[in-house]
């Protein structure tokens, strides 16, 4: 019903779009706002002592969806060297 609300005044499909695009994806200001959170994130990403390897690769995935979602484009093996680099010193050989 809210959809309907937010695009009832609109004549035009185009303007509907544009209209439930903002809403759901928000400006450009705020789509580059959330990509820099997540890249810092991404960047600053460190297996937390005590954490599980489950845990800490279903977070790592997450961060790398939202970025990808957000347009980053990643190697696998930058991927993997990343996750290698920071697990925990326990899985250190």
């Amino acid at each position: 019903m809210d959809e309907f609300f937010r695009v009832s005044q609109c004549n035009l499909a185009k303007e509907m779009w544009e209209v439930l695009e903002v809403t759901h994806e928000g400006t450009d200001d705020v789509k580059r706002a959330r990509k820099h959170s997540v890249i810092q994130e991404y960047e600053l990403f460190r297996m937390q002592s005590e954490e599980s390897i489950a845990n800490m690769h279903k977070w790592f995935t997450h961060i790398v969806h939202h970025l990808t979602g957000l347009g980053k484009v990643f190697d696998k093996e930058e991927l993997n060297i990343k996750v290698l680099k920071f697990l925990d010193r326990s899985w250190q050989p």
